[in-house]
């Protein structure tokens, strides 16, 4: 279905008078602490799945964009990595920087910065995060998780006090996990961004490619699944992505630190690992549109996650 403010070829719909209208695009960062919410507030921007969530630290450790076009205005979010403050998982010093790297890397890129923390709450974790925006950049403070506040007048004095923290340009309370609530943003976000063509075509999601949807998809599901058994230093890499027509062709290696977290991969007689490849299998096949065969395994990699060289390897920027 074509949007009803473009014609048919794309070209920019025009005004009363006749001429083209004005296209607006700009690049939003999202920003926090771990497990703050982030990728299930761009999910809910976006309206589909295209940044992994669980309940572990760090699930998210690359620069994802989300791309939502409407009327005449593109809008390009950056989700980022939980930016880490304490460096306590032993041997992941390397991956550790790389995270924080990218969150770095991205705020001094973007027009405007969506800043997320749990609302009534900003510890020493968020306070570090919020010390790495630059000054003057337009800044939003979105407070996630509303429906968890049980008395909303509660919020006044704690927002009084984000206020003398940070000269926030506006406040927004939210429920993340509601795709309504989350698409308010919009509105606010619009008058901050410039007048400019648009980065991407009108139709565009995201801009990594499936194979790249395919590690995460499969990640995510390993996370779910071992739970807190498994430290977040395992990672997964795609050893082949072969499209077939209407078929995906994936190979994938799950790589953790040791043998034993090996065993908590693969389960009882295989059925953990047999799960995570089912489960990732469905979702693959929503998202791509496409039957998909799977195969999976799992190596051990000991000191991966302090080793620079095996970490770029693996796809970390």
């Amino acid at each position: 279905m074509n949007d009803p403010l473009l014609p048919v070829d794309g070209a920019p719909a025009a005004d009363g008078a006749g001429a083209p209208a004005a296209r607006h695009c700009g690049l939003i960062a999202i920003v926090g602490r771990p497990n703050v919410g982030k990728s299930t507030l761009l999910n809910a921007l976006l309206g589909q799945k295209v940044s992994i969530t669980s309940r572990k630290a760090q699930t998210t450790r690359h620069r994802i964009t989300g791309i939502h076009t409407e009327g005449d205005t593109q809008f390009v979010f950056v989700d980022t990595p939980g930016f880490q403050t304490r460096h306590t998982v032993r041997g992941a010093g390397a991956l550790n920087r790389n995270l924080n790297k990218t969150v770095q890397s991205v705020l001094g890129d973007v027009d405007v910065v969506m800043f997320v923390v749990e609302a009534g709450r900003f510890g020493l974790d968020d306070a570090k995060v919020l010390s790495l925006v630059p000054p003057g950049k337009p800044t939003l403070l979105v407070a996630n998780k509303l429906d968890l506040v049980h008395r909303r007048a509660e919020l006044a004095p704690w927002l009084k006090g984000m206020q003398e923290r940070h000269p926030f340009a506006e406040f927004v309370p939210v429920a993340a996990t509601d795709e309504a609530d989350a698409r308010r943003l919009f509105k606010i976000l619009q008058p901050y961004l410039p007048e400019q063509p648009w980065y991407y075509d009108a139709e565009a999601l995201t801009d990594r490619s499936e194979r790249f949807l395919a590690s995460e998809i499969i990640r995510e599901k390993l996370f779910r699944l071992t739970g807190d058994e498994l430290p977040y230093t395992s990672t997964v890499v795609i050893e082949q992505f072969k499209e077939e027509g209407a078929l995906r062709r994936i190979a994938a290696t799950i790589i953790v630190e040791r043998d034993a977290h090996k065993g908590m991969v693969i389960g009882d007689k295989g059925d953990r690992l047999k799960r995570i490849g089912t489960e990732a299998r469905v979702e693959m096949e929503r998202l791509m549109d496409s039957k998909v065969f799977l195969e999976l395994w799992v190596k051990v990699r000991s000191g991966w996650a302090d080793d620079d060289a095996r970490l770029k390897s693996y796809g970390y920027e």
